[in-house]
Formats: C-alpha cells, sequence, structure tokens
C-alpha cells in the first residue's frame, strides 16, 4: 500500500516578546494572544493551518507553538521525535537575545532542518543584516553568509512575507518526503497533559497509523480507552491521522508530556521525580564516564553576565577536546538540565545557582552541576578533564582487546584468572593493563593463556580463557583486563 503524505510538524521558538504567538495567530486568523495571560504563552499549543499552494505533497501545515524550550527538549530527550522543521523567531531589532541562543542550541540538538525567521520588518529601525551576522557568532549561516539555512522576512503584524515562509515551509517538507500508513500501528506523542472538568486530558500529535474512539491504548504502562477526541478548534472528531494536533479523553491517570501513545503497552522508560535518583559526586572519573563516544567533554555554561560568558568561551572554544552545547546568561533552569541530558553534557554556573525545580530534575536525570565564583577554577578544571579525555581517546585507539575477570583459582601453587574476552583480542606476550572500577590498578604482561587446559597463542571476542601474568598484581573478580598496543 502507498504511503499518504503527511502535513509538516512546525515548533517555533525564540526569545520572549519577540512574536512567536502573534505570528501563529496571524497565520491562523484568530485572536490566540489575548487569552494569553500577559501576552505570554502558558501552556503548549498545537494548531493545524491550511494554505492556498496546491503544488505539494500537502496545503496542510501543524504548527507547535512552545512557551519555552524545556517541553521542546523534554521531548526530545525522552525519545519523542516531534517537530520536523523549526522556525527560529527573531526580532529584527533586538536581535539574538538570551533565549534566541538557548533555540539555537535546542534546534541543533534536535538536528532538524529550519528556517530564520526575521520579525517585524514593518518597524524602520529592523536591520536584518545585524541578524544574519549575529548569528554567525552561533555557527549559525544563512544564505548569504556562506550557509544553507533559508532566511524569512516577515511582519506578524502585518502579514508581509508569511505567504513566502508558508511556502518555504511546504517546499522543505517536499524535500523531507513525509508520509505515513493510516494502516501502521499508531504512534502519537504527548505534548502536554492536565485535568479539568472533563476528567484526564492529554494534547498529542500523531505521527503514523490512526486513532479512533474506541480503541484501547498506552501511555507506557499507563492504559486509555479513547472516550472523546477533539481538534485544534475544540471540535468533537471521530478520528486522527497523522500530524493531526488532538486532545483525547480517557486516560486512568495523568500521563507524563514526553511519553508516547501506542498500541501496545511499554516499560515506563523514566523514574518518577517523587523518588529522585541520588545525584553523582563531581569527580573528573565521573565526567569521564558520561563522556560521549566522541570523547569530548560537552557543556552546558550558564553566568551572571556576558562579559563573563565571553571570557569564559574565548579560552576554552580552541579547545578541541571540549564541545559548547549552550553559553547563556541567567540562573540555572529546568531547560539547561533537559539540554544536557539531550546532549549529555555537565552544566557549569559561573556566579549563578540552579533553581530548586532543576536541582531535583538534575538529581532524577543524573546531571552534574558543578558551580564556580573564581574563573581561572573553571577554566583550570574544564582544562584538565578536557586533557584526561584526550588522553582517555588516545589510550583506546591503542586498545586491542579488553576482558573481564570472572573467577580466580590455584593450579599447582600458581594463581589462574578466569577471564572472558569482551573486545577484540589477547595474544601470549601481550602488555597488559588492570583496571578496578575504571581505576589503572597497574601494568603486567600476560606469560600464559590456556582454552581447556591447552596452551593457546590467542584468544577473540566472547571465548573464555584462563589467564596468568607476569609481575604478579592483586587481580579480582570483576576486574577489566585491556591489552594495549
Amino acid at each position: 500500500m502507498k504511503n499518504n503524505h503527511r502535513p509538516p510538524i512546525v515548533a517555533i521558538l525564540g526569545h520572549v516578546d519577540h512574536g512567536k504567538t502573534t505570528l501563529l495567530d496571524y497565520i491562523r486568523k484568530t485572536d490566540l494572544t489575548k487569552k494569553e495571560y500577559g501576552g505570554i504563552t502558558q501552556r503548549i499549543g498545537a494548531y493545524e493551518i491550511s494554505t492556498d499552494f496546491k503544488d505539494y505533497g500537502t496545503n496542510k501545515i501543524t504548527f507547535i507553538d512552545t512557551p519555552g524550550h524545556e517541553a521542546f527538549t523534554k521531548l526530545r530527550s525522552r525519545g519523542a521525535e516531534v517537530a520536523d522543521i523549526a522556525l527560529l523567531l527573531i526580532d529584527g531589532k533586538d536581535s539574538v537575545m538570551p533565549q534566541t541562543a538557548e533555540s539555537i542550541s535546542h534546534i541543533k540538538a534536535a538536528n532538524i532542518p529550519f528556517i530564520v525567521v526575521v520579525n517585524k520588518i514593518d518597524l524602520p529601525d529592523t536591520n536584518p543584516e545585524k541578524v544574519k551576522n549575529d548569528l554567525l557568532k552561533f555557527q549559525v549561516a544563512t544564505e548569504g553568509k556562506g550557509g544553507q539555512v533559508p532566511v524569512a522576512m516577515v511582519s506578524a503584524k502585518t502579514g508581509k512575507g508569511i505567504k513566502e515562509l508558508l511556502e518555504t515551509i511546504l517546499l522543505i517538507a517536499t524535500d523531507l518526503n513525509l508520509t505515513f500508513d493510516p494502516k501502521a500501528s499508531p504512534i502519537a506523542y504527548i505534548i502536554e497533559a492536565k485535568k479539568d472538568r472533563r476528567g484526564v486530558v492529554a494534547s498529542a500529535i500523531i505521527k503514523n497509523g490512526s486513532i479512533k474512539i474506541g480503541d484501547t491504548l498506552f501511555s507506557g504502562k499507563n492504559k486509555i480507552k479513547v472516550r472523546s477526541l477533539y481538534n485544534d478548534l475544540g471540535q468533537q472528531i471521530p478520528e486522527v491521522l497523522p500530524s493531526k494536533p488532538f486532545e483525547v479523553l480517557g486516560f486512568e491517570s495523568l500521563p507524563e508530556v514526553g511519553t508516547t501513545i501506542e498500541a501496545e503497552e511499554k516499560a515506563d522508560k523514566q523514574p518518577q521525580l517523587q523518588n529522585p535518583i541520588r545525584a553523582p559526586k563531581f569527580s573528573l572519573e565521573a565526567i569521564l564516564n558520561t563522556a560521549p563516544k566522541e570523547k569530548k567533554l560537552s557543556i552546558i555554561i550558564k553566568a551572571e553576565s556576558q562579559g563573563s560568558l565571553e571570557a569564559i568561551n574565548e579560552s576554552i572554544k580552541d579547545n578541541e577536546s571540549v564541545d559548547i552545547a549552550l553559553l547563556a546568561i541567567g540562573e540555572i533552569n529546568k531547560s539547561d538540565i533537559f539540554l544536557a541530558k539531550t546532549t549529555k553534557s555537565i552544566v557549569i554556573g559561573f556566579g549563578v545557582k540552579p533553581t530548586g525545580e532543576a536541582e531535583i530534575l538534575a538529581k532524577q536525570e543524573k546531571i552534574i552541576i558543578k558551580n564556580y565564583q573564581i574563573i581561572y577554577e573553571l577554566l583550570d578544571e574544564i582544562t584538565e578533564v578536557a586533557d584526561l579525555i584526550k588522553e582517555k581517546e588516545e589510550k583506546e585507539k591503542n586498545l586491542k582487546g579488553e576482558a573481564k575477570v570472572q573467577a580466580t583459582f590455584v593450579i599447582e601453587q600458581e594463581k589462574i584468572f578466569g577471564i572472558k574476552v569482551t573486545k577484540g583480542k589477547f595474544g601470549l606476550n601481550d602488555p597488559v593493563e588492570v583496571y578496578r572500577e575504571n581505576n589503572l590498578i597497574g601494568k603486567t604482561k600476560l606469560v600464559s593463556l590456556k582454552i581447556r587446559a591447552k596452551s593457546v597463542q590467542e584468544i577473540k571476542k566472547g571465548q573464555e580463557a584462563g589467564m596468568m601474568f607476569y609481575p604478579k598484581l592483586d587481580i579480582r573478580v570483576s576486574d577489566m583486563i585491556k591489552s594495549v598496543l
């Protein structure tokens, strides 16, 4: 069966007051802004619109209006691939602001295509060129500035440029070839959950399959017998198809934002906040163990001022063993913790502290937070950890094999170590290193290698053998043996 085209799902991100909801308001020809307290989006909304374009696989677009980056990254950090495209909305007068920089980090972490939308071009002092130049500082190269990120010039107030923006979205969606199979097992992502007079209500967006009234579905272990479905206009509907935003009634208890709605029950992947996991103590070894496969130290830095931030950035930006996931001003918040989880980063505060919510979440998600008041202490420790990571990477390049000690026994007064090879291979007379809980306890040489009492010259991954070493070391069960070139 041929799959059908589905509308693109677009997330709008940007600094507060840069016009995210006003833009969406104009597109929908509604008055969402007046319904929101203080004109600031207080919840996640998802809305479908129809365009006048006929030359694409679909003429519809679904927008997610985010109240901040926390929910967006929360979805990403829990494996939910909701948005297909992002809009980075920037005030043409204010240019790049702190939350703009955060938005860039979150979009990059999501690894989805995006469009830079320069808003308020109707104002006389708007400066799109400054916006484009400022974006280069954050490694965002737009069209005309040596890159391929498209730029849309719009006025959310007058509507200028919005038609061109919508066509650009549909053009990118065509390149992405977004399709769905209505007969497939349904999968939807929860973007908001609440309780009201109707009971437990989840807002969601479906990506594949279909959901009908009467279906029995699950979000983790949370069962749902679909009682009612509503579209984004509040109208009751019998069925939802992919890219459609909808509300669903029928959950027995409040589901987690970021979890999926599927046909089968799944084990909960996330620990519950009421039973937080104890946060790991800060140590070089803890950071080394959390370093990603690329063997770089990924960091999020929050500072009390732009001057401090620039000084820190200048000192570490050329360190090839350091990846900066985010540089921003302000206290460490929940959004930073979710981004740290997504990017496998540690969070560093210079002259700022985490909020209470961020501390609790960091414990839950096992994210390391380190605070500093003296800049040279911060820089020295980052450099030290980065150097250790580089050293560890060099060692692993020279790693020939790795084995775990499973047993020890004595034969003819000689201590034998029963091992299983977990990586690579070992050869007789190899120089080896012995590690206990990731700490090097000594170096020695493999002088005897036997399988079932028969001497062999080499063993490979998956094989078990008996080993003897000289000089002798205090080797114990569960120690790791590494053969080095």
